[in-house]
């Protein structure tokens, strides 16, 4: 089908033909010769009778019918020239990056210290914007509190791991910060990987108190498979404002200390060849994931090409009705007296 979107596609396989609508001006330009030099005519014994006959509706019919004749011989031409409409097709290969995230769902990411949102939210969101960024590689998702498990395995389908974000909520597991759990299950998933390059994105806001695994030992795992761990502390220095539902009061807030283990979360990173990042409002976040994006970005090689359909009968067929139908005409009640 043709439409406005492919036009720019459009081509003649034989573009010479085109010269032959050359022969159009000439056309009008001979009939207008044989027009001025055209003897012949009625006879009237008074010219005043003439003037009276004036011009019936086949009269300027007829006029026209000329004009048939050209579009019909135009679209013929073009139908020679062979026009051919292009689809762009696109052949994508990338050497691919494996992604994990690993996020804590513990209570303390309850805090608003990233006002007017808690933690947990914004960094659901800047998860989001992340994984919309990225093409063509694999990314799942991981969250853990007390303990940790899989939310979504390594996918390219980003709308189910949209959805699947989303539907991270506080609470879902027993509360606690296992962040040695949280690498391992991450370290798990990635650890049968083929792609040339696996990755790690750890986010929490505390220190280590729950969980078998001690977070170095995952770390050393994670290196020994040749992944590399990003950590991100989230949450600012000092006190951060926590709601606390109260049966008499309602919603308020209390100061809760800030306790991040970043020596713990640097020597992870360290360890396996990746960085430490702080996040002390949401800003901050965006910016740390929008430099790891810049850091592990896949190779993409894309091959484009255009697959051309033959189009002539679109102008052939008309072409043809123009000038059978200018013939059909010109001989019935438009029929030129000679």
């Amino acid at each position: 089908m043709v439409t406005a979107a492919n036009l720019s596609q459009l081509r003649f396989a034989d573009p010479w033909c085109l010269l032959l609508l050359l022969l159009l001006p000439l056309l009008l330009l001979r009939r207008r010769w044989v027009q001025r030099n055209l003897k012949g005519g009625l006879t009237f014994s008074q010219l005043g009778l003439a003037g009276q006959l004036g011009f019936s509706w086949t009269t300027r019919f007829f006029k026209g019918l000329y004009f048939f004749k050209l579009i019909g011989i135009a679209a013929v031409i073009l139908a020679f020239a062979r026009p051919q409409l292009g689809s762009a097709e696109e052949d994508i290969s990338t050497e691919g990056v494996d992604i994990m995230i690993a996020i804590d769902i513990s209570g303390s990411m309850a805090a608003e210290d990233f006002r007017p949102k808690n933690r947990i939210s914004v960094a659901k969101q800047v998860v989001q914007d992340f994984v919309r960024g990225r093409q063509s590689d694999r990314i799942g998702l991981v969250v853990f509190a007390a303990k940790s498990f899989t939310k979504c395995p390594l996918t390219i389908d980003y709308d189910v791991l949209l959805r699947q974000i989303d539907d991270v909520n506080l609470g879902a597991i027993e509360d606690g910060t296992a962040i040695g759990n949280g690498l391992a299950t991450a370290v798990n998933r990635l650890r049968l990987s083929k792609a040339k390059s696996r990755v790690i994105i750890l986010l929490t806001d505390g220190v280590n108190n729950s969980g078998e695994i001690d977070p170095l030992t995952a770390a050393d795992i994670a290196k020994s498979l040749g992944i590399k761990v990003y950590t991100v502390g989230v949450g600012r220095d000092g006190i951060a404002p926590f709601p606390v539902n109260d049966p008499v009061f309602g919603k308020r807030y209390v100061d809760v200390e800030v306790k991040i283990d970043e020596e713990i979360l640097q020597k992870i990173s360290e360890s396996t060849g990746a960085q430490y990042f702080r996040a002390f409002d949401s800003d901050s976040l965006q910016n740390i994931f929008k430099t790891i994006d810049g850091l592990e970005k896949s190779k993409i090689n894309v091959k484009s090409y255009t697959h051309y359909n033959e189009i002539f009968s679109y102008f052939l067929w008309p072409g043809l009705s123009f000038l059978v139908g200018e013939a059909l005409l010109s001989y019935t009640r438009f029929r030129k007296l000679p």
